[in-house]
């Protein structure tokens, strides 16, 4: 065990040799029986990661689908900051992440000690920061929302409630947009989202005149000035369900589109092309989540996600706001 800790703190992962003559997908399913355990994958995962978990959805629907099951265990196919979301909705459960590593850029680009600083400056406003950050700055929080429902929750205060809006400033742009409020911003960003070539989707644009160009509200502006629908990733998937066009121009990462051909195998979806020689855009902390690190992840139960108790309490006092409000809202 003192060797796997070793490992665990070098790599950010069980990196124990595993028989080549295994079939890995038959055995994570045994292994889900053996322990309990249920296996959530985020939309960006890899296809094949996609295609054994119990639930997929984005980071929210997962940690709430983990919330309801009675399983000991749960697997979390995602990055670091939706581990922490479901421990924190399963204080009792044990959770697990195949990689350590798969962190996030845009949960990064808000340290708490500092968003604690930057509140101090506006402590009439309360704070309402996007799910996609870390439990520490959950617990800075006054509602956590989503971009399914950021809208809906900044509309939901009075009018001349103060508001500070992080840590995705694309969010908060598109937020302000949409309310009219005049919400402070947090100056963060995805990576993932904000590298996208308004250039080369005019392009595309142009190759394939009847696509439906859509976007995730984490993209810049410009992007998202230019789309013919923008919502959530579960949003996106819907839309291309319900909408009678054939081909989309898909902005934001890639992995989405496994699910969306799934869905409709005689549409066509075309990933937007970054300000790079790729022609998609992949998360690159999603991707670090491989079959061989779920496999060892589950065999040892190793690593495991824990948070101290009064984070875990704290953070879940703005989940459970945000929760509330979109129940009485309908959403």
């Amino acid at each position: 065990m003192e060797a796997l800790l070793t490992e665990l703190n070098t790599k950010g992962y069980i990196d124990e040799p595993i028989d080549p003559t295994l079939d890995l997908v038959e055995e994570i399913n045994k292994l889900k029986k053996e322990k309990n355990a249920v296996l959530l994958a985020h939309y960006y995962q890899e296809p094949e990661i996609q295609d054994i978990a119990d639930y997929i959805g984005d980071s929210l629907g997962l940690s709430q689908q983990a919330a309801k099951t009675e399983a000991d265990v749960i697997v979390f196919a995602g990055v670091h900051f939706m581990a922490e979301t479901a421990k924190i909705l399963s204080p009792q459960k044990k959770v697990l992440l195949p990689d350590l590593k798969a962190g996030c850029s845009l949960s990064d680009s808000c340290p708490p000690h500092l968003f604690a600083k930057f509140k101090e400056k506006y402590p009439d406003h309360i704070a309402i920061t996007y799910v996609n950050c870390t439990a520490e700055l959950k617990a800075l929080t006054d509602i956590v929302c989503t971009s399914s429902n950021a809208v809906q929750i900044v509309e939901s205060l009075p009018k001349d409630q103060k508001i500070i809006f992080g840590p995705d400033k694309n969010l908060g742009d598109y937020v302000k947009k949409k309310t009219g409020r005049d919400l402070v911003l947090w100056n963060g960003a995805c990576m993932v989202h904000e590298i996208f070539s308004q250039e080369r989707i005019t392009q595309l644009r142009n190759d394939y005149p009847e696509a439906k160009f859509i976007a995730h509200p984490e993209c810049e502006k410009e992007i998202l000035d230019a789309a013919d629908y923008v919502g959530s990733t579960s949003g996106l998937l819907k839309y291309t369900k319900e909408n009678d066009a054939n081909v989309f121009i898909v902005a934001t990462e890639s992995g989405i589109i496994h699910q969306m051909q799934k869905a409709n195998p005689q549409k066509i979806f075309i990933p937007a092309p970054p300000n790079n020689a790729c022609a998609c855009n992949d998360c690159p902390y999603m991707k670090l989540n491989t079959l061989e690190k779920l496999y060892n992840c589950m065999k040892f139960e190793l690593p495991e996600v824990d948070l101290p108790a009064d984070i875990i309490e704290r953070a879940r006092r703005p989940i459970e706001r945000m929760l509330e409000i979109s129940e009485r809202l309908g959403l």
